[in-house]
């Protein structure tokens, strides 16, 4: 080996990571685009069993099938956003009405009563918080300077929100438009040798995330359900929105439903500010722990088998496992695309790797 043979590896070596580092620099340059196309794909892919429908089922033709899929999903999401508005504009409006000294003496008020109600004398609980500074560290805390400063960003967030549910919007009517878009895209930097496999997978992937998105959204609207029912019962205020907030966080996996369940809770006490803790805000609270463990039985033992089986064809420990992986690795953006992701990865290998002893263990089932 010569001189000129370890300069030119050397030059290729400098050459690779310079190319990798500015990739990955345009990639982080271009994150917002990135973002856009993978939600537009899994708009697309939620989408996609209505457009079918509507070409099969109405034989209309692809184009109005994918007008109508679009303004159904428009729709729903303006409800959705419609749920909120009055929600905001109550919150407004308590907001410019908001007596804070009233405020402090409600919840001095359901400060005593809780400290009474557990049966421990309010003098020894205000011992232990001057001990731990803990009242100092939450005054502190509690700075509502950043309120001026979220209203003057309140129009640039907006704005960046409108561009960015068009930019989803106008590509998910292309991907489901032209159903080849995306997959033209990913043969191009593809052998022709594996042209054929790759075609398979994609389809394979496209048919199993499809059904696993319209399984989600069926798991969130039995929950909102059910979280509604048991709200309007006990006659909560915004109840509806409450509910489809709570249902939302069940996206991430095994924490989702922790935080809704918290903030259900929360909102209920809060909601009764001023009342008798012991006769009315704790029974309220106790009725919605009541609802939100029916609501998570049904979501354990019918909609997530349901969902994992005959969606992703995934044994439920099997993605408890890689959820867990997943969250430890990436945190909670890993947990939510760690099912998608895995049967991606699962059809992939099947496809490219399928007499490998292990990748026809994991894969038997698809």
């Amino acid at each position: 080996m010569n001189s000129k043979t370890i300069s030119n590896g050397i030059l290729r070596a400098v050459g690779i990571i310079l190319s990798t580092a500015l990739l990955l620099y345009f990639l982080w340059k271009i994150q917002s685009v990135i973002a856009y196309l993978a939600i537009a794909a899994v708009v697309a892919l939620i989408g996609r069993p209505v457009v079918f429908f509507f070409r099969r089922r109405l034989k209309l033709p692809n184009t109005i099938a994918v007008i109508l899929t679009m303004a159904l999903m428009v729709g729903v999401l303006s409800g959705i956003i419609a749920l909120f508005v009055p929600l905001l504009t109550e919150q407004g409006k308590n907001l410019s009405l908001l007596d804070i000294d009233q405020l402090e003496r409600n919840l001095d008020s359901l400060h005593e009563q809780i400290i009474n109600f557990i049966g421990t004398a309010p003098n020894v609980v205000d011992e232990i918080i001057e001990d731990t500074d803990f009242e100092k560290t939450i005054v502190d805390s509690l700075n509502i300077g950043f309120i001026p400063n979220f209203l003057n960003s309140f129009l640039d967030v907006l704005s960046t929100a409108s561009i960015g549910l068009f930019s989803v919007l106008f590509i998910s009517f292309f991907f489901l438009k032209d159903s080849n878009l995306f997959q033209s895209g990913i043969l191009a930097f593809v052998n022709e040798k594996n042209e054929k496999r790759t075609v398979t997978s994609i389809e394979k992937i496209n048919n199993l995330l499809s059904r696993y998105f319209v399984g989600l959204l069926l798991q969130i609207f039995i929950l909102f359900v059910i979280y509604t029912i048991t709200l309007l019962i006990l006659g909560i205020e915004n109840a509806i929105v409450i509910a489809f907030l709570c249902a939302l966080f069940n996206i991430i996996p095994y924490i989702g439903p922790i935080i809704g369940g918290v903030i259900m809770v929360v909102l209920t006490m809060t909601s009764n500010l001023g009342m008798d803790f012991s006769t009315v805000i704790l029974p309220k609270a106790g009725y919605v722990l009541i609802g939100l463990l029916i609501g998570q039985l049904v979501d354990n033992f019918f909609s997530q088998p349901f969902i994992f089986s005959n969606s992703v064809k995934s044994h439920p420990l099997e993605i408890f496992l890689i959820i867990i992986i997943a969250g430890l690795l990436f945190g909670v953006v890993g947990m939510i695309v760690a099912v998608p992701g895995y049967t991606a990865i699962k059809v992939i290998l099947k496809e490219f790797l399928s007499e490998n002893k292990l990748v026809k263990s994991i894969t038997k089932s698809l």
